[in-house]
C-alpha cells in the first residue's frame, strides 16, 4: 500500500517518485460517478493546487446516462453556472495501475465560494461535522460486490462457487491486478472472493474515516471498471442487472470513535451497549428514507426479494444476514460496528454513508430503542417489523418530506427526488414490471453503474 499524501511536498515528493505526469482533479457528481479535470503534473503542482479547477453544476443533475432531467436549482435559466473545485491535498494518491497518473479529491463551491448544496461530498461532510461536534469521529468501511463480464455484458460464469479457491483460477490475474491497483491507491485491502452469483465477485477493503471511506468507494469502482477493461473485461456495480441471478449490495460498516476508542466496545454478555442500540435504532427508524439513498433508480429496489441476501423488514440482530442491521459485537472489541445491509453497489456511497450518519446521530439524540431483537429467518417470519419499500416510486415516498431529508438539505433533498422522480417515469414507458429486469433497463444501467 503506497504511503499516504498529505500535503503538497509528499505529492511533490510522490510526484517524482512516481513520475507523474498528470494529475486527475477529481469530483463525485450526484450518481457516485468521478468527475474533474486532468491537469499536466507541473501546472497542478505550482498553481492549479491554489487555484483549483471548474466543471459545469451540471453534474449534480445528470441522470445515469448523463441526460438532465428537470430540475428547479440547475437548469437552462441559471445557465449551468461553473462549479469551482478546490483540491483538498489530503487525499492524493497514486493511480500504479495507470502510470504516470496522480489523482486529488476536490471540493465543490457554488457560484458565491459557499459549499455547493448538491455535491455529495459537501452533503456528507454536513454530517460528518454533526457527529464531530459531539465528540464521535465516525469509522466507516463498505463491501461492495460486482459482476465481472464480458465485453457483450453477459456473465464471466454461468454457475456459483462461493468463495471458491479452486474454482474460477482463469480469472485471478484481473482480480489480483485490481487488488494491487486499489494498493497501490493507498486502499487496504483485506481480500478477495467469489459471491454469491455467477461471475460476481467481492473485494474488501479496510475501514477509514467517513469521508476517505467515500471517496475510496468511488474510486474502487473507477479503479475496478478501468482494470477490467484492461483485461478484456467489464465490470459493473448494477445492482440488479438478470432477474434470475444475484444482486450486488454494498454493506456499510459504521462505528463510533470516542476520547477512548470505539464507544461500541464496551459491551456485556454479546448485546450491544446503550450507544451502540440507539446508532442502530436511528438506522431502524429512518429505514425507509434510507432505502431511497441506497436505491434510487428503477432497478435497484429489485434486490429487496425474499432470499436475495437483502434485507426486505426493518429489523436488527447479531450476526445474522437476514436482518436490516447486523450488530457485530464482541466484548471489549475496537472492531464491533452496525453493518447496514440493504444498500445497492450502484448506490453513491457519500449520501448513503451521510443517510447513516444522520440517521444514527438521531438515534443517540433522541435515545431511541430499537425494540427486540430477530433471530433465525427474518425472511420467513418477519413478524410485525415493517416492509421495506420494494420499488422506487415508494421509496422515494418514504424519503419525500422526512426527517432524513431535512438534516441532508431542503435544496439536496428536493433536487434529488426530482432526478429520482424522472427515473418512474421512464421505467413506467419502458419495463413497468416491478420484477422483471429488461434489455431497456441493462442498457441504461449496466455500463454506467
Amino acid at each position: 500500500m503506497n504511503k499516504p499524501i498529505g500535503t503538497l511536498e509528499e505529492l511533490r515528493s510522490a510526484a517524482s517518485e512516481h513520475q507523474l505526469h498528470t494529475i486527475e482533479v477529481a469530483v463525485p457528481d450526484t450518481q457516485g460517478h468521478l468527475r474533474g479535470k486532468r491537469v499536466p503534473v507541473d501546472r497542478f503542482l505550482d498553481s492549479v493546487h491554489r487555484s483549483g479547477v471548474n466543471v459545469a453544476d451540471a453534474m449534480f443533475v445528470f441522470d445515469m446516462q448523463n441526460d438532465l432531467p428537470d430540475n428547479e436549482f440547475v437548469n437552462m435559466e441559471t445557465g449551468y453556472l461553473d462549479t469551482h473545485i478546490v483540491p483538498d491535498l489530503t487525499t492524493g494518491r497514486i493511480l500504479t495501475h495507470r502510470p504516470g497518473y496522480g489523482l486529488v479529491f476536490g471540493d465543490a463551491m457554488d457560484e458565491h465560494g459557499k459549499p455547493h448544496p448538491l455535491a455529495p461530498r459537501n452533503v456528507l461532510a454536513s454530517q460528518i461535522a454533526r457527529c464531530r461536534a459531539q465528540g464521535l469521529d465516525p469509522l466507516v468501511a463498505t463491501e461492495l460486490e460486482f459482476f465481472l463480464c464480458r465485453p457483450d455484458w453477459t456473465p464471466v460464469q454461468s454457475h456459483i462457487q462461493y468463495s471458491s479457491l479452486t474454482d474460477g483460477m482463469e480469472f485471478e490475474t484481473v482480480l489480483a491486478d485490481m487488488r494491487a491497483a486499489l494498493l497501490g491507491a493507498g486502499m487496504e485491502v483485506e481480500g478477495s472472493n467469489a459471491e454469491y452469483g455467477s461471475g460476481q465477485f467481492e473485494i474488501n477493503t479496510g475501514p477509514a474515516d467517513a469521508m476517505t471511506a467515500a471517496d475510496n468507494t468511488v474510486l474502487f469502482k473507477s479503479i475496478l471498471k478501468q482494470v477490467a477493461m484492461q483485461h478484456g473485461y467489464r465490470a459493473t456495480f448494477m445492482p440488479k442487472p438478470w432477474a434470475d441471478n444475484a444482486g450486488s449490495g454494498m454493506h456499510v460498516h459504521t462505528s463510533l470513535q470516542g476520547a477512548d476508542g470505539n464507544v461500541f466496545a464496551y459491551c456485556e454478555d454479546g448485546e450491544p451497549n446503550d450507544t451502540m442500540r440507539r446508532w442502530a435504532a436511528g438506522m431502524l427508524h429512518h429505514a425507509g428514507a434510507l432505502t431511497f439513498l441506497g436505491a434510487p433508480t428503477s432497478n435497484g429496489p429489485k434486490r429487496i426479494r425474499p432470499y436475495t441476501f437483502a434485507p426486505t423488514h426493518v429489523t436488527w440482530g447479531l450476526d445474522n444476514r437476514t436482518v436490516l442491521a447486523r450488530c457485530v459485537v464482541e466484548s471489549g472489541s475496537a472492531a464491533n460496528r452496525v453493518e447496514y445491509r440493504s444498500a445497492g453497489a450502484d448506490a453513491n456511497p457519500y449520501l448513503v454513508i451521510a443517510g447513516l450518519l444522520a440517521a444514527g446521530m438521531d438515534g443517540l439524540d433522541q435515545q431511541r430503542d430499537p425494540g427486540a431483537m430477530s433471530v433465525g429467518d427474518v425472511y420467513g417470519t418477519p413478524g410485525d417489523a415493517e416492509a421495506l419499500p420494494t420499488d422506487l416510486a415508494s421509496a422515494i415516498a418514504a424519503y419525500s418530506g422526512s426527517d432524513l431529508a431535512a438534516a441532508l438539505g431542503d435544496t439536496f433533498s428536493r433536487s434529488y427526488v426530482s432526478i429520482a422522480e424522472a427515473e418512474v417515469a421512464l421505467a413506467a414507458e419502458h419495463n413497468p414490471d416491478r420484477d422483471d429486469v429488461n434489455d431497456w433497463e441493462r442498457e441504461r444501467f449496466i455500463e454506467h453503474c
